[in-house]
């Protein structure tokens, strides 16, 4: 016979407590203010006239620090209180919320010459990160953001791209889960532009550049359907959409990754005459998000330009001849190379990190019988994300089940 348990009045009223506190904890996580960002663009003056528009529900906003350095930034104004402090601006809202607004000068010159941002009477390639400044955020606790993104374009313009979904009434829709306040980052294009998109299983491409301009959109879509799998394979779970803009001079002639988004310059092959691809390097540092600060980044930059070389070699792109060829240019060109962890991982000692990446590749393959590679350390860095030398000394040593002897180099003292 099956005895009934029975509990004490006082466990019931303790479980009863602890569902209440749970909700409770469940509903302050729920909290949300409104955040609506507005960017309409100036072609004349060179600029975007930006407007953040606050509004406070259960959860509230009561400040933001944000970085707006007044060399670009300008005609800063809105309600409440507004300090500038150096390159920073601080807001403190009205306790209902408020807007804050400003001009940014959209054109920017690298060192060489090019542009990574550009605005002209047809069209604008940018980056969210800068017109959308960083903020520290000061909230009632428990409280995130729900922000959009609206762009307004000018007379003739008749198209807009971000790395985020796009609702029906013209709105982006702005969420990141890994932060309660959200703001529109990646890289946008807009204007007479032509795009060609792919869905594929888990992710939607979109490629984009200024109409008339040689970008290849249907190549590289075809390049990233051919090597989806295997990225996935290696980084796991892509977002659900990339962007991809481009155009060709006065645009800095190289690659640059975003957030879910990279910009390349149009003349950039596909796949370089060395065997390694800029569109690969920087589809690896959007999907793998691995950084390294100074004195790290060969980290980062190796390893992208490693798997730009290996993704061709694993999916048939290139054959074992052609890998061994790649492999002594790149002896060639970093022969001169004595230390990785220098501030600025350049062409040089790149090279010489992907060369040490495919050692410790090697090494973990001939140790573990092929049962692991490279691809298992880089998991642990991406689980990382901003990570050092002795990062990657840990990481290898959790896969190997010992200290590396690859990375027991003068190259990384």
């Amino acid at each position: 016979m099956t005895r009934r348990q029975s509990h004490s009045p006082a466990i019931i009223f303790l479980a009863g407590l602890a569902l209440l506190l749970a909700s409770a904890s469940a509903l302050a996580a729920t909290r949300h203010y409104e955040v609506d960002y507005t960017a309409a663009f100036d072609p004349e003056a060179g600029q975007a006239v930006v407007t953040m528009a606050v509004r406070n529900g259960d959860g509230r906003a009561t400040r933001f620090d944000l970085a707006m350095p007044g060399k670009r930034y300008h005609d800063i104004d809105g309600d409440g209180q507004i300090e500038r402090d150096g390159d920073r601006v601080l807001w403190t809202l009205p306790r209902a919320g408020g807007e804050l607004s400003w001009r940014y000068d959209i054109d920017r010159r690298r060192r060489d010459g090019g542009y990574d941002a550009r605005i002209t009477a047809d069209w604008l390639i940018a980056r969210g990160d800068h017109l959308f400044p960083s903020a520290r955020a000061g909230m009632t606790a428990g409280s995130q953001s729900r922000t959009r993104l609206r762009l307004v374009l000018p007379e003739g313009w008749s198209n807009a791209e971000s790395q985020w979904p796009a609702g029906e009434d013209g709105w982006f829709i702005v969420d990141n889960p890994e932060t309660r306040f959200d703001r529109p980052t990646g890289w946008l294009i807009a204007g007479d532009v032509g795009t060609r998109r792919e869905q594929y299983d888990n992710i939607e491409v979109v490629v984009a550049a200024p109409k008339g301009d040689n970008m290849p959109r249907q190549q590289i879509l075809a390049m990233i359907g051919w090597t989806l799998p295997e990225m996935e394979r290696i980084f796991g779970q892509v977002p659900p959409k990339l962007l991809i803009v481009g155009a060709g001079d006065p645009m800095w002639r190289g690659g640059l990754s975003g957030p879910r988004s990279l910009y390349m310059h149009s003349d950039r092959p596909l796949i370089s005459e060395n065997g390694t691809s800029t569109l690969l390097h920087e589809l690896v540092h959007v999907f793998s998000r691995i950084s390294g600060g100074p004195g790290h980044q060969y980290i980062s930059e190796g390893i992208a330009e490693f798997y730009s070389i290996e993704l061709l070699h694993r999916t048939g792109g290139t054959t074992q001849a052609r890998y061994e060829r790649t492999r002594a240019q790149l002896e060639r060109w970093s022969r001169n190379v004595r230390r990785l962890t220098v501030d600025r991982s350049h062409g040089p000692v790149t090279a010489r990190a992907v060369l040490l990446f495919m050692d410790l590749d090697k090494e973990i393959r001939q140790a573990s019988d092929q049962a692991h590679s490279l691809d298992d350390v880089t998991r642990l860095l991406m689980a990382k994300r901003r990570v050092d030398t002795d990062d990657l000394r840990e990481a290898a040593e959790q896969v190997l089940g010992r200290p590396s002897r690859t990375l027991d180099t003068p190259l990384l003292r």
